[in-house]
């Protein structure tokens, strides 16, 4: 069996990362993260939209792109890859589901546990009480992510939810484009930095660090692709496992190669380590994926 990407495939991939490069480069990525409060951008949202990227699995006869799976799982890791704000698998789940979703017009998100993601942003709210949840006491909690606002709702408001595979893979699939993108980061700095005269990359301890992240991130890459494939709901989950790894030791490497830059505002590393730390709470946790696996075994 060829489990290569299709030229098709490879050309949404490229249509993807070429729409984010134009409409979110990094200037709009620390724009975002200065921004008090988190404000999401309505218009790149309804871009998103008009070009698939939340009804890229809604059948074609339903308005939308008619594909699978595999070919979300490359959209989204081309999201995580530039840290794109906003409850992007929320919306994309509730496609076809909530008016608007499909077309980027409404932003969707979702209770997780007892957390809420952009909460004040959202049109909706899938799967709790048709939607509202202002009503019920959520608070605002601090969030280490300045990219992801948080809410809280009280004991005992939040609806007992299991966690959709689909959701869990594509959240999978985010961690997967930052752990790539932290590589490339900590690569080009080895190159580009000079102690003793000669690139840090150079040193031994500096190629293992980098060697150590492109294995984690190759290995996240094998599982999250393999699950898009079968969908099967333990492979999703030991995929998650790996993403998570990926993403967030990867962020703490990366953060090493860079030495004391990596500890300031001006490096984007922060940045993707918060997000990883966040992202690794919701859709489901370390936890929750190792007692699945663990069942399953």
């Amino acid at each position: 069996m060829d489990f290569r990407l299709t030229d098709d495939q490879h050309a949404l991939r490229r249509g993807v990362r070429d729409l984010l490069a134009a409409r979110f480069p990094r200037t709009a990525l620390r724009a975002a993260a200065d921004r008090e409060p988190p404000a999401l951008d309505r218009a790149l949202w309804r871009e998103l939209g008009d070009a698939g990227f939340f009804a890229l699995r809604l059948p074609e006869a339903e308005g939308g792109v008619g594909l699978g799976l595999p070919e979300a799982v490359l959209a989204f890791e081309e999201a995580g890859r530039v840290l794109l704000p906003g409850p992007l698998v929320a919306t994309h789940l509730a496609a076809g589901t909530v008016p608007g979703a499909a077309t980027g017009e409404t932003v969707v998100t979702a209770v997780d546990g007892a957390l809420v993601a952009w909460l004040d942003e959202a049109d909706a709210v899938a799967g709790y009480r048709d939607g509202a949840v202002g009503a019920v006491g959520a608070v605002a909690v601090r969030s280490v992510d300045p990219l992801t606002p948080l809410h809280r709702l009280p004991a005992g408001a939040a609806p007992e939810l299991e966690a959709d595979p689909a959701g869990v893979l594509l959240t999978a699939a985010e961690q997967l484009g930052s752990a790539a993108r932290t590589t490339e980061l900590a690569v080009r700095y080895a190159k580009e930095r000079e102690q003793f005269g000669r690139p840090i990359g150079g040193f031994q301890a500096v190629k293992h660090l980098c060697a150590q992240m492109l294995v984690r991130t190759e290995l996240a890459r094998a599982a999250v692709y393999a699950a898009a494939v079968t969908a099967d709901r333990v492979e999703t989950a030991g995929a998650k496992l790996l993403a998570d790894e990926a993403a967030v030791q990867g962020a703490r490497d990366c953060l090493q190669v860079h030495g004391g830059m990596g500890f300031t505002w001006e490096a984007d590393v922060h940045l993707h380590l918060k997000r990883a730390w966040v992202r690794a709470r919701f859709r489901q946790t370390a936890d929750q994926a190792e007692e699945l696996l663990a069942a399953a075994l």
